[in-house]
């Protein structure tokens, strides 16, 4: 026995590591049913540029170290923090767990030692490490014992993150902590905290029931998953240790793998486990066409270490292929030893596979020292295994593989070839042109690790670099790609084309990679969404009532009334919603003044990408101004009586100081403020209204009406034009009840006189307006005679123009009423006549003709004509007789000499008997038109 111990103790222990470098790893917590001394983080980079990283646990920030390349750094990691050992921590919501924010991708390990007796090494994949669907992986034991379990932790990195776990209903599970009823338990995680299944490896069988236990969660969790510790050596019980690692989700799992055997050769303790994920898995072995197993949904299947093929030396490899994807564990051990047993979870070939592994840091170095302290404990030896493309070129640490080391070939895919260096110490950068992916597997005493670096999908998926939604969310991929083309809504977005991308805008996102000869790839779609806005308004509250209309201050979706909701009700007064329009009806509390808060929130109407917005609002209750109404007078425009010109900004509306007034044409405008009065102090308007609208600081105003009025002028009433005699004056007199006159003339008395015909004015002041009132004084018309009939010695005036009534007279002394004058001697007479203004007569000259009664014309030179020669001087003289009937038979002209002989046209002589004569002409001072008639005789001697 003692002997056995002694090479117990000199054995090597196995353990394994699988790293991605990324700005973020979350590591879920593990049972521990063996204690550890030291826990202890190992954190490397390729930045040349140092910067912090912050390590968490339960949100809480732990502490921060600074890295950059060649300076790797460690963090001793508490107990309390990362492992449970009490059965109340198991089957039960826990606050353990660790979270890695870097400013620049970095490697992270996580490496455990209980001194020189056991060691194990779980190793970060980044967020290629977290996902929303595992299946649990484990070894199965032959032997049982109570210091080995199986341990599987899930860590949330979202609040309210529901998980579901599902095992085989054939047999019961003995888990610690909890026996449930039934083959599935829910639960709930907040950001930080965890669960962790485990179960006493008491009973053999109960280790590898919960391998293949499908776990399922609506946000992203983690999950690391193994034995704590574990045997699955068929050779000997003797001896375990912890087999763990850390899982990744299965959109990140590939179906074509190749493995480098480790520094063991017995067949128990090499090979590997390989989980399926859906029925009907078949699984082959070195390019070989029949199925070494087919595999349902959460079977498992051992790969015997004997499937190794021996490719030159000592150098040996195994392909692995399947019909679906899967999950593969390479189990390790160091030098045949059960008690060093390990699996690491082996990544699927592809071509996405980055081409660097720069860099990982302390690679022999273990927290075995002294209370957990790093060491490089004596005897360390380390072996570095390259899985590679066919054809590229490999350096290790700038070094090129000598020709032993690799390449070596694959049997069953010749894309692909291997290497193997050893030993290998320190800091390792391995470099290839071509895809590449490389493991460990190392020892120093009774401790030994390995482990897998880089490559964990075998598509690009799309990651969050920082924050969860729109703003603040950065979106990225592996950076070891060729080229990056960003998508939303698979529109292409310019410009976009480096491996990470910051969205502005919700929607479904993609990228499209291209790599060596890879054909290009699209990763799947990841939905990005805006996160709640938070946003600031303010409000003034006037008049007692205010509606808040929801409104996005940044988004163009419209609100959704029922989705309004008031997260924080004001303290000063009431809000209430509306459901049917979603508007918010808030009132003051009576008599309050001051500043009250509501916060409400509301969401958009888009189909999927709903935006929502969480408004913050301080209201400021103020009172109105106090206003009243007014009214402004003022004279009337001489441009347009009906116009005034109003200086509004003199309009007494308020008393109240720190006010800003401004003018509208109308009530409407006043409220709207619109179609402001730039001018009010020059207002032009005719009688009407004006309105002013009172602000005070806080915004709110009231409305006062300026009633406008317009002075009409102001006449005399009995100032009016006068006719007078062209020779003659007169008075013209405003009348009373002014405050002052202004003539033309120059006089300010209420009257003048000796006014003459002609145009005057006068300012009537009425108050303060003056009205200019214009008066003419007209020369009366003369009154003109239009013509006189003479009739035998009489004669008949006719008078037209002028005023009547007429006055007549043939003296210019003696007046008469009537227009006719009788027995008028022969010869010339003056007619004189004026009208009811008594000016100067007018006077007509008149000839009253002799009468000629009888004529005889028999040639005896008496009474032989009618003789009105004698007039022949008077214009237009014009002689006419008639007969009986009224037919001209006889005119009287010129030619004729004005003379009538009794013959008609001197030929032919008229009967005797009566005639009717008419002799008209016009007098020749003022033309006025003469008519002078009678009857003759015509007495012819036969």
């Amino acid at each position: 026995m003692k002997q056995f111990l002694l090479i117990f103790l000199l054995m090597i222990t196995g353990i394994n590591v699988s790293a991605q470098r990324d700005t973020e790893h979350w590591i879920a917590p593990f049972y521990e049913s063996t204690s550890y001394s030291g826990r202890s983080l190992y954190l490397s980079t390729d930045s040349v540029t140092p910067f912090n990283v912050t390590i968490y646990s339960n949100n809480i920030a732990l502490g921060t170290v600074t890295i950059s390349k060649g300076s790797p750094q460690i963090y001793v990691v508490p107990q309390a923090n990362i492992a449970a050992s009490n059965t109340s921590e198991a089957f039960a919501v826990i606050n353990k767990g660790l979270y890695l924010l870097g400013a620049k991708p970095f490697y992270c390990t996580l490496r455990l030692a209980s001194s020189t007796t056991h060691a194990e090494i779980i190793t970060s994949k980044g967020k290629a490490g977290i996902g929303k669907e595992f299946f649990v992986a484990a070894t199965p034991s032959p032997f049982g014992t109570s210091g080995n379990n199986f341990t599987a932790g899930v860590l949330a990195t979202e609040d309210n993150t529901t998980v579901t776990a599902t095992w085989s209903a054939i047999t019961t599970i003995s888990f610690i902590g909890a026996t449930p009823a039934t083959n599935t338990h829910t639960f709930v995680l907040n950001k930080g905290q965890s669960f962790i299944f485990a179960g006493l490896g008491t009973t053999a069988s109960n280790m590898d029931k919960f391998i293949g236990a499908k776990i399922v969660s609506d946000k992203p969790i983690t999950l690391t998953n193994g034995n704590m510790n574990g045997n699955f050596g068929t050779g000997s019980s003797s001896g375990s240790d912890a087999i763990l690692d850390q899982s990744v989700p299965v959109e990140r799992l590939g179906n074509t793998f190749a493995m480098v055997r480790t520094r063991s050769t017995a067949a128990d303790l090499e090979g590997g486990i390989v989980i399926a994920t859906e029925n009907n898995t078949q699984v082959f072995l070195n390019g070989s066409t029949t199925p070494a197993a087919t595999l349902n949904q959460g079977q498992w299947y051992r790969i015997s270490g004997s499937n190794y093929v021996v490719q030159g030396g000592t150098h040996a490899n195994m392909f692995i292929s399947t019909s679906k994807n899967v999950y593969l564990y390479q189990l390790v051990a160091v030098n045949n030893s059960n008690a060093t047993c390990g699996f690491n979870y082996i990544p699927p070939l592809n071509c996405f596979l980055p081409r660097k592994i720069d860099e990982i840091g302390k690679i022999n170095e273990m927290p075995a020292g002294t209370g957990g302290a790093s060491t490089v404990p004596s005897g360390t030896i380390v072996k570095l295994n390259i899985l590679t493309e066919a054809g590229a070129t490999v350096t290790v640490n700038g070094v090129t593989p000598t020709a032993a080391q690799g390449p070596y070939p694959v049997t069953g895919n010749t894309n692909w070839v291997t290497y193997t260096l050893e030993p290998v110490t320190g800091n390792l950068t391995i470099l290839s042109n071509k895809a590449v992916t490389a493991g460990i597997n190392g020892g120093f005493s009774t401790a030994g690790y390995g482990g897998y670096f880089a490559g964990f999908s075998s598509i690009p998926l799309i990651a969050k670099q920082t924050g969860d939604c729109i703003p603040g969310l950065v979106l990225e991929v592996d950076d070891s790609y060729d080229t990056y083309q960003w998508f939303r809504n698979d529109i292409p977005i310019t410009g976009a084309n480096s491996n990470s991308y910051t969205p502005t805008q919700s929607g479904n996102y993609t990228v499209r990679i291209t790599v060596g000869s890879c054909p290009p790839a699209i990763t799947p779609v990841y939905k990005v969404f805006t996160c709640l806005q938070q946003t600031t308004a303010a409000k003034t509250v006037c008049e007692g009532y205010l509606n808040i209309v929801p409104a996005f201050t940044s988004s163009t979706q419209t609100f959704v009334p029922g989705t309004v909701q008031i997260v924080t009700p004001p303290a000063n007064g009431t809000a209430i919603v509306n459901p049917t329009t979603g508007v918010i009806g808030y009132v003051p509390n009576f008599g309050f003044a001051g500043t009250d808060t509501i916060v409400y929130k509301f969401c958009g109407n888009a189909p999927e990408f709903v935006d929502c917005e969480q408004i913050t609002l301080t209201l400021t209750i103020s009172e109105s101004p106090t206003v009243t109404d007014a009214t402004l007078r003022t004279c009337f425009l001489e441009s347009n009586i009906a116009t005034g010109e109003f200086n509004l900004t003199t309009a007494n509306v308020t008393t109240q100081t720190g006010v800003t007034k401004k003018y509208y044409p109308s009530l409407t405008d006043a409220n709207n403020q619109t179609n402001e009065i730039l001018n009010p102090a020059n207002y032009i308007a005719p009688n009407g209204v004006a309105y002013v609208r009172v602000s005070n600081a806080n915004g709110c105003y009231r409305v006062a009406k300026i009633t406008l009025i317009v002075f009409a002028p102001v006449q005399s009433a009995v100032l009016v034009d006068k006719e007078i005699c062209i020779e003659s004056t007169t008075t013209l007199d405003a009348g009373p009840g002014f405050n002052s006159y202004a003539w033309s003339t120059g006089a300010t008395t209420q009257s003048i006189s000796n006014v003459t015909v002609g145009t005057y004015w006068v300012d009537l002041k009425t108050g303060e307006c003056i009205t200019r009132q214009t008066v003419k004084v007209y020369p009366t018309k003369q009154p003109v005679v239009s013509n006189i009939e003479i009739t035998n010695n009489d004669i008949t005036v006719f008078v037209v123009g002028g005023t009547a009534p007429y006055k007549y007279s043939i003296d210019n002394v003696n007046w008469q009423d009537s227009n006719v004058f009788t027995d008028l001697p022969r010869g010339d007479t003056t007619v004189y006549v004026k009208d009811s203004f008594d000016c100067t007569p007018i006077e007509v000259m008149i000839t009253v003709p002799n009468i000629v009664n009888v004529i005889t014309p028999n040639g005896d030179g008496v009474n032989d004509v009618l003789d009105y020669s004698a007039l022949a001087n008077k214009p237009n003289l014009i002689l006419g007789i008639f007969d009986r009937y009224g037919v001209k038979i006889f005119e009287g002209n010129k030619d004729t000499g004005y003379k009538w002989d009794g013959t008609i046209n001197k030929t032919k002589k008229v009967s005797t008997g009566n005639y009717w004569f008419s002799i008209s002409w016009n007098e020749t001072k003022n033309q006025t038109p003469i008519k002078f008639s009678g009857w003759i005789l015509v007495k012819n001697r036969e």
